[in-house]
């Protein structure tokens, strides 16, 4: 894939990287799931806040041994600090 760069009028021929689809579809899936679990009253809100937040400390201390860059492990942060979030717009 090309990319037009509009400061030189040219095209590069650096690929542009799509998120990736497997991991996309997952964290939907594991999004999706949380919401079921606290609509169903199987986990309370607080506790899936919780279980979010603990992955993502997981995270942050695995991510040198997985041999991921800074980028990626700010990126796997990122996402999980915006499932948080989105959890967290739910509580009274």
């Amino acid at each position: 894939m090309t990319d037009f760069n509009n400061d030189t009028g040219a095209m590069s021929s650096v690929p542009i990287r799509e998120p990736d689809a497997h991991g996309q579809a997952a964290m939907l899936l594991v999004e999706s799931l949380i919401h079921g679990l606290i609509a169903k009253s199987v986990l309370s809100l607080p506790e899936a806040i919780d279980i979010v937040e603990t992955a993502a400390e997981v995270k942050h201390e695995v991510a040198v041994d997985l041999g991921d860059s800074p980028r990626t492990m700010q990126q796997s942060l990122a996402m999980l600090d915006a499932i948080s979030a989105s959890l967290a717009l739910d509580l009274p």
